[in-house]
This record gives structure tokens, C-alpha cells and sequence, in this order.
């Protein structure tokens, strides 16, 4: 067992908050973790602040229907539409590493009962994954706006829908890892986990959109990743959930995965 999982137990009774710290502990140990959260925040920072500049500096030549779709605040968030793949694969990584080192056995011998190691892979990684996207938002958004002043076309946050659309879009994140987590419980594998969770988010919606537009119409909104976004938009499109109804679509997702990975693991071998 290694000193990680042998201190769990170790100077009193197993409880949640140790099983938690101890999670945290492998978490923050693995360099995969520290390259995905820099990716993420790379990611959300960077593509924002670009897409704010490129759109501050074409402004005078864009077409004026250009001009009257354009939209401050998704300008300024175009970064969370990948930075959702870098979250959600490391949700994936969380679980599936400890499968693939071996690791999972030592966890699962200092917690035997199994399902409270997942819940504590669960409360630490979401938090993990808030803690960094939280303010990631707040910092591009400000950091576009102000680019996007240049022009007079920034959108300040006391505007209707902006701190809630800010705040959804980093739960919108979390709950994406978490989704991620879940999928690669499921499948305790690195690739296959990887693999579902791209199918499920990139994949399958432009698939969809090959069907007559009256199924995929009444479809769409409620795949994963679109009702997740309604949460952190201000301009939602035609057929769209209301945004904390879709985040709560998406949080169901996100439920649903762990809830079938706590079933499958107490029903599999290690």
C-alpha cells in the first residue's frame, strides 16, 4: 500500500474528510493534473483575449450584418468551448490512471467499502476544477471587455444576464469534469474514456444535425454539452433551454455517469 492510501487510515477511523485529503494529495501529486489545469486556463485566458483582439482591430471592416450578431460577452468565452475537453479529460485521467498504474488496488484495500473513494475523487476534483476556472472567467472577461472598449463594443457586468452567464460558465466546466470523471469510472480505461467523452460532446451533436431539422430541432437541446451552455450564454438561439434549466440537464448527465460508475464498482473485480 503505498504512504498516500496507507494514510487514510492511518491515527483513527476511516472517515470522508481523510479519504478527501487523501485524494487531494494524489491529485495534486500527478504531473498530468498540473498540465491539464495549465491547458485549461491557457485555454480559457488566451482564446478570449485573442478573439477580443482580432475582433476589436476587424471591427471598422466588418458587414453590418456581422456587426449586429456580434456578441461581447460569447466573444470574450470562446476559450470554454475547449477548455471543456481539457477538464473533462482530466476528469477522465482522475480515475483512470489509478487503473492503469495498478493504484486503484491500494486505494481500494484502504477503502474498502469503494463508493466513499469516489465520492471523494468526485468533491476534490470539483472543486479543484472551480477553484481554477472561477477566476480564469472573471479574468478574461474583464481583460476582453477592456480590449473590446477600444471600439465601444464591450458589455460591462452589471448588463442583464452577464454575472450569471460568468458564474454558469464556470459550472458549466466543473460539472463537465465531473462528467468526464464519471465516463472514465465507467469504462476504467484512458483512451475509451477519452474517446466517449469527445463522442458524446464533438461528435454527436453535428451528427444530429444530418436529420430532418424537426427531430434534431427537438433533440439538440437537450445533449449534454448544449443544455450545459445555455447556462453561460445571454443570447440563446431558438431552440434552447433556459439556462439554469439546461445546466440542471447537464448536471443530470453528469449524475447519471457516477451514479452507474458507483453501481459498476461494487459489482467489478479491481
Amino acid at each position: 500500500m503505498t504512504a498516500v492510501t496507507a494514510g487514510v487510515t492511518s491515527g483513527g477511523r476511516l472517515t470522508q474528510r481523510r479519504i478527501a485529503l487523501s485524494e487531494w494529495t494524489k491529485l495534486r501529486s500527478v504531473r498530468s493534473t498540473r498540465w491539464a489545469l495549465a491547458a485549461t486556463l491557457l485555454l480559457i485566458i488566451g482564446i478570449g483575449i485573442i478573439a477580443c483582439a482580432t475582433f476589436e482591430s476587424r471591427w471598422p471592416h466588418l458587414s453590418a450584418s456581422d456587426r449586429a450578431n456580434f456578441d461581447p460577452l460569447s466573444t470574450s468565452l470562446g476559450g470554454v468551448n475547449l477548455a471543456q475537453l481539457s477538464l473533462g479529460v482530466l476528469g477522465v485521467l482522475v480515475i483512470t490512471a489509478e487503473y492503469s498504474t495498478g493504484m486503484i488496488r491500494s486505494t481500494f484495500s484502504a477503502v474498502p467499502k469503494r463508493l466513499p473513494a469516489l465520492w471523494g475523487k468526485a468533491l476534490v476534483f470539483g472543486a479543484v476544477a472551480f477553484g481554477v476556472s472561477l477566476p480564469a472567467i472573471f479574468i478574461v472577461f474583464f481583460a476582453g471587455q477592456t480590449i473590446l472598449s477600444g471600439q465601444h463594443i464591450n458589455i460591462g457586468i452589471s448588463h442583464p444576464g452577464v454575472l450569471r452567464a460568468l458564474v454558469g460558465a464556470t459550472l458549466f466546466l466543473t460539472v463537465m469534469g465531473l462528467f468526464g470523471l464519471g465516463l472514465g469510472a465507467i469504462v476504467r480505461s484512458t483512451a475509451g474514456g477519452i474517446a466517449l467523452l469527445a463522442a458524446i460532446v464533438f461528435v454527436l451533436p453535428p451528427i444530429l444535425d444530418l436529420l430532418p431539422s424537426s427531430i434534431s430541432n427537438s433533440i439538440d437541446p437537450y445533449l449534454p454539452s448544449n443544455a450545459g451552455r445555455a447556462v453561460w450564454t445571454i443570447n440563446p438561439g431558438a431552440h434552447t433551454l433556459a439556462p439554469w434549466t439546461g445546466l440542471a440537464v447537464f448536471s443530470g448527465y453528469a449524475a447519471l455517469s457516477l451514479a452507474i460508475a458507483a453501481a459498476l464498482l461494487n459489482r467489478r473485480d479491481t
